[in-house]
């Protein structure tokens, strides 16, 4: 290899976007840069009540040109831009955006730059409940069963009950719309300078996983599948892909544009994007049967296995299957829950709430103190519930159930709800929170149980993301539900990393990601043993959060 070999990793989070230039010799982090979503932290386009979570597309362009060039600046500048070969990218999803025949999101229009349903489609946006059913209804008339690679059921999280919802829903931006597009397939077509939405590469990730493709079906189901299920997607397949590119394939070169506004080479290669977990799963060096747990607002767990192991089989109730979405040549399975750390992050800021009015209304302080004190404050809440749920004894009765966002897996249904059993007078913030963290973790095992009573060995896991490294409580906490050590990925920015070992692959500076995971993955420092003392009381506790889950589920039936 060539010496002052760089690539750029993009990471899209819910919250931010954050690039990393990584040395492609030896994975070492040169610089990075962070920048928080201005229109998605005011709130804008959003209306949690009705699970309406959308972002502007200018939000993700500035942050992209932001973060890059910061970087840039950090390292070293142009001496360090000369040696930048690669770019990738890796976004949340399902995430999808309405786009004109030039792939131009909608919201970058004129008449659409306020209209939230010509915005990017959040993944924990869940507007589209009505269609998922409608979907999962629909798939039972025919004689192939189209869902049967996303375990049996489709989400509203996904691209199919996001499109058809958002057709319904504005006349305006449905006569408008050319095709539907992934944040992951959107950014690299954007930095190549694509000018025709029929020519953007679709990752095999993005596509395999939520929008129904399938190497089995030749591609998309048919165009009968889905007029049949309501005429305004007739003929849409048309306007949408047959073939899928894995992540290590370039999606083309750097447009004279964005060369120059990033102060790069056009010779720069853009790989093609893929979602932030199973990108995050490869900076995190996951290993055959090791389930990767991405674990931020949400988790995303990942597991990959030789496609000839699985030889045909079916696992039920999951977020997919898809040959090539993780590692090219593995099986990529995806699972995991819809909120985690949003759990946590819903019961500071309900604890929050009565300081922060207070403290704005207050006359003894002025405006900018009273922000700084709110913001100091709400910083410390999760650290400090932390340390004291810590000090409480396992087998307390507060018992809660982490469907705070519907359930993912397994067996995705949105309407679920949370639910928090057990209360008393003595039920204090820091026993709440205790059951709240119980939750995520119980939720977590039955992901585990669920890969293995499908026949799908999980023989370790591999934790990575903020909760990961930040959360000693809740990492010991699930070792002590799973019953199983928990190795901790040494880098924080693993979802970035793994997209700058797909930039290395792309770019051909390695045969492939194995090869660029195995030279530039920086390992673990941290593992997590289970405490067989706690075992069989969260045994007990597990039977119980099973039979709370049970019954709220026949409530919201």
């Amino acid at each position: 290899m060539q010496m002052d070999t760089y690539v750029i990793g993009v990471d899209y989070g819910s919250d931010s976007v954050r690039s990393v230039i990584v040395d492609a010799q030896n994975g070492r982090e040169l610089a990075s840069s962070v920048f928080y979503y201005p229109r998605w932290q005011q709130g804008l386009y959003c209306n949690a009540p009705q699970n309406q979570f959308r972002q502007h597309p200018l939000d993700y362009i500035e942050g992209l040109e932001t973060t890059i060039k910061d970087c840039i600046a950090k390292a070293g500048g142009a001496s360090i831009a000369a040696g930048i070969k690669a770019i990738a990218v890796d976004t949340t999803g399902s995430t999808p955006v309405a786009v004109d025949e030039s792939g131009t999101p909608l919201a970058l229009l004129p008449g659409f730059e306020s209209n939230p349903h010509a915005m990017f489609v959040l993944w924990k946006d869940h507007t589209g409940i009505k269609e998922a059913q409608e979907i999962n209804e629909h798939a039972t008339k025919f004689d192939t069963n189209y869902l049967q690679y996303v375990g049996g059921i489709y989400s509203s999280e996904w691209f199919w009950a996001k499109l058809l919802r958002t057709l319904r829903a504005d006349e305006q931006v449905r006569n408008a719309l050319y095709s539907w597009v992934e944040h992951c397939d959107w950014i690299p077509f954007l930095l190549t300078g694509g000018t025709k939405a029929s020519e953007i590469k679709r990752g095999r990730c993005s596509a395999g996983h939520k929008a129904l493709w399938a190497a089995e079906f030749g591609g998309l189901p048919p165009d009968e599948f889905f007029s049949s299920l309501d005429p305004l997607l007739t003929g849409i397949t048309d306007k949408l892909f047959k073939e899928t590119y894995t992540s290590d394939v370039p999606a083309g070169n750097l447009s004279a544009e964005w060369a120059q506004r990033l102060g790069l080479s056009t010779d720069v290669v853009v790989g093609v994007g893929a979602f932030d977990a199973h990108m995050g799963a490869v900076g995190g060096q996951i290993e055959p049967y090791h389930l990767s747990k991405v674990m931020g607002t949400s988790t995303c767990d990942i597991l990959v296995a030789p496609t000839t192991d699985l030889d045909g089989k079916l696992i039920k109730g999951i977020c997919g299957q898809v040959d090539g979405s993780v590692i090219p040549g593995m099986l990529g399975m995806e699972a995991g829950q819809s909120a985690f750390g949003d759990t946590y992050a819903w019961f500071r800021n309900l604890l929050a709430w009565p300081l922060q009015n207070l403290l704005s209304q207050s006359k003894l302080i002025d405006a900018q103190t009273a922000g700084a004190l709110k913001e100091e404050l709400t910083g410390k809440i999760i650290a400090e519930l932390s340390k004291q749920a810590a000090l409480l004894p396992v087998d307390e009765n507060e018992l809660a159930v982490d469907w705070f966002n519907g359930r993912r897996t397994p067996d995705a249904n949105q309407e679920l709800k949370g639910a928090i059993s057990g209360l008393g007078l003595g039920s204090d913030a820091p026993r709440v929170f205790k059951a709240l963290a119980e939750a995520t973790c119980f939720g977590a095992k039955k992901i585990v149980d669920r890969f293995i009573s499908e026949g799908v060995p999980v023989k370790g896991i591999i934790g990575v993301g903020g909760v990961a490294r930040k959360s000693p409580y809740i990492m010991q906490m699930m070792a002590n539900v799973l019953g199983m050590p928990i190795r901790i990925h040494k880098h924080e920015q693993t979802c970035a990393m793994g997209a700058a070992m797909f930039a290395a692959a792309a770019a051909g500076i390695y045969p492939n990601v194995e090869a660029a995971m195995a030279a530039m993955g920086s390992g673990f420092d941290m593992e997590y043993f289970p405490q067989h003392e706690s075992q069989a009381i969260y045994a007990k506790r597990y039977e119980q959060y099973n039979k709370l889950g049970g019954f709220i589920e026949q409530q919201t039936k």
